[in-house]
C-alpha cells in the first residue's frame, strides 16, 4: 500500500475528490496518509480532519527563501515516507532539491491542455482568462508529473470540455474542475499506486 501525501494551499476541493474516490474503492494500492498546507487558515486542512487524516503545516512566510523552505518540505516527506507526492492546489514554488529528490513520484493537476495556457503565471483564473481570451473552442485538465520546469513534466492524462460562447473564467473553471480535474487527478494517482505509468524519454506510458 503506498502512501499518498498532498500539498495544499487553499479550500481543496481536488483533495475532497481524492478522498471521496478513495471511499468509493477507485484508488487501488493507495491511500492518503498525510495532508500539508503552505496555510495555516486552509480549508483543506478541515476536509482532511474531517476525514482521519493526518495534517501537517508548513508556513512559506516562516522560512527566508525557496530553499529553506524546500528543504524543510523535503525532511517532512520523507518522515511521512511519501511514495507519491500529489499537488491539490498548492500555491508555493518548490526548489528543484525536491523534484529531483521524488523522480516521477511528484504529480501536478494543471486546469488546461499542457503546452498550451500554462507555464509561469498560469494559475486559477487567469489560465481560463486566457483560454476565453484565446477564443479556443476546447480546454480541459492535465495531469502531469512534476519537474523543475514548471508544467514540464511528463503528461499522465487529459480530457477536454467545450468552450461556450457565453461561458466567463468562473463557469469554465467549474465545468473543468467537475468534469475533468475530479475524475482524471484520483485516476492518475490509481495508475500510479498499481505501478501502471512507466517514463521514458520525458514521455509517461500507462500500461493497459
Amino acid at each position: 500500500m503506498k502512501n499518498i501525501v498532498v500539498l495544499v494551499s487553499g479550500g481543496g476541493t481536488n483533495l475532497q475528490a481524492l478522498i471521496d474516490a478513495e471511499k468509493r474503492g477507485e484508488i487501488t494500492g493507495g491511500k492518503i496518509t498525510c495532508v500539508i498546507s503552505s496555510k495555516a487558515d486552509a480549508y483543506a486542512l478541515e476536509r482532511a480532519k474531517n476525514n482521519g487524516i493526518n495534517t501537517r503545516t508548513l508556513i512559506r512566510k516562516d522560512y527566508p527563501d525557496v530553499v529553506s523552505y524546500s528543504k524543510a518540505m523535503l525532511d517532512i516527506l520523507n518522515e511521512e515516507r511519501a511514495d507519491l507526492v500529489v499537488y491539490a492546489g498548492f500555491m508555493t514554488i518548490l526548489d528543484e532539491c525536491v523534484c529531483k529528490a521524488y523522480p516521477n513520484r511528484m504529480m501536478n493537476v494543471h486546469p488546461a491542455l499542457i503546452p498550451s495556457f500554462c507555464g509561469k503565471g498560469f494559475y486559477g483564473l487567469h489560465v481560463h482568462e486566457a483560454v476565453l481570451e484565446k477564443g479556443v473552442k476546447v480546454s480541459g485538465a492535465t495531469v502531469h508529473f512534476v519537474t523543475e520546469v514548471c508544467d514540464g513534466g511528463p503528461i499522465i492524462l487529459q480530457d477536454t470540455v467545450r468552450v461556450e460562447n457565453d461561458d466567463t473564467p468562473e463557469t469554465l473553471q467549474r465545468r473543468i474542475m467537475e468534469n475533468v480535474e475530479w475524475k482524471l487527478l484520483p485516476k492518475a494517482v490509481s495508475l500510479f499506486c498499481q505501478d501502471r505509468i512507466t517514463v521514458k524519454d520525458g514521455r509517461a506510458y500507462i500500461q493497459e
